[in-house]
């Protein structure tokens, strides 16, 4: 399934008039998340409440503590809390990119750094937004996200749209939450979204051991790992395309040719061995434009690396969050270059490049 694609609680750098409507805009949306939150364990002990939410909160709060007390994580208020939106998606998320390139459009906010997309409470809102990006001439697309994140700021609750996932992703993302809780670099999205999507993955397959489960089935997601690789690679063939800066009554039909010869690769791909998952097939038949390659390939980069690391540090959490901090102090350069060195390694896994 696509990645997750969480929020933070900031303001984009616009002209002033915009970015006080913004600032406004997600403030009161969270807000209204805040004013609305009820504590779980209320929940958990209302005979009268529905019984199956009252089971899924209660393993979300199971997984809350392992989090804590076992993968080293942040021990606040966080995911102790409960809101029932209402509706469908918590945010909308508007990605841009301009019509020939692959680059997104960024936004740049006070505490989150800039990021690749604006986030809405509000789906009208969004599709405003939208259109300005498309009277600009830009590519654009709009996706929901079932959860939100404020870093840490303040203590984010589990939503009801986060409770139509399973057990383990609504775990796994109490995780990756938590871990973004545990430390955030500003303006990195790559090293930020690896390690906690790290965190998630391995902290889930630990969290299922403790409960005697096997580890979960690979397939499905070798799946997801094969169909983002061909997403990144369609967009490295656009990104080739656009570098030849052709005239445009010829760079427009190209362009939808890459798409058409995507369209072909995916079915290959997946009539070679998938079965009956065809999870991607809505999203392949759908358009396809520039934005909406963007989210793919921001929460992968470096899990290798990270993984690398928690094999370096033989395992033990507090020990990985304090390399990862080190990392983090790293010039951005200086950063990628570590990282690049760890996700290549294949042998000496005791042998840490970190001092």
């Amino acid at each position: 399934m696509l990645r997750l694609l969480l929020i933070t609680s900031t303001g984009v750098a616009a002209s002033a008039c915009s970015t006080l409507r913004y600032y406004a805009h997600v403030t009161h949306g969270e807000l209204g998340l805040l004013a609305a939150r009820m504590p779980v364990a209320v929940i958990i002990a209302d005979p009268a409440a529905d019984a199956k939410l009252r089971a899924r909160l209660q393993q979300a709060q199971a997984a809350r503590a392992f989090a804590s007390d076992h993968l080293a994580l942040p021990r606040n208020r966080s995911y102790t809390s409960y809101v029932d939106l209402g509706r469908p998606y918590v945010t909308w998320n508007v990605f841009a990119t301009p019509e020939f390139s692959v680059d997104p459009v960024t936004h740049c906010f006070p505490f989150a750094g800039c990021v690749a997309y604006l986030g809405f409470f509000d789906r009208a809102r969004a599709e405003r937004a939208e259109k300005r990006f498309v009277e600009q001439g830009d590519d654009t697309a709009i996706e929901g996200a079932a959860a939100y994140s404020t870093l840490g700021w303040f203590a984010d609750p589990i939503l009801s749209s986060m409770l139509r996932w399973s057990d383990d992703e609504l775990d796994g993302v109490i995780f990756h939450e938590l871990a973004h809780q545990q430390l955030y670099v500003k303006g990195d999205t790559a090293f930020n979204e690896s390690y906690a999507s790290f965190v998630q993955e391995q902290g889930l397959l630990e969290w299922r051991a403790e409960r005697g489960l096997p580890a979960p089935d690979e397939t499905r997601h070798a799946h997801d790992e094969a169909f983002t690789r061909l997403v990144l690679d369609l967009r490295e063939r656009l990104r080739v395309l656009f570098a030849k800066e052709l005239p445009v009554d010829e760079m427009r039909p190209a362009k939808q040719r890459e798409f058409v010869d995507f369209r072909l690769r995916y079915a290959r791909l997946r009539d070679a061995g998938w079965g009956d998952d065809r999870r991607y097939d809505a999203w392949v038949a759908a358009p396809i434009n520039n934005a909406k390659l963007v989210p793919f390939g921001l929460y992968e980069r470096w899990v290798s690396a990270f993984a690398r690391l928690f094999q370096d540090v033989r395992g033990q959490w507090a020990a990985f969050h304090a390399h990862v901090r080190k990392l983090a102090l790293l010039p951005g350069a200086e950063r990628e270059r570590v990282l690049a060195e760890l996700a290549a390694r294949d042998a000496a896994p005791h042998d840490s490049v970190l001092h």
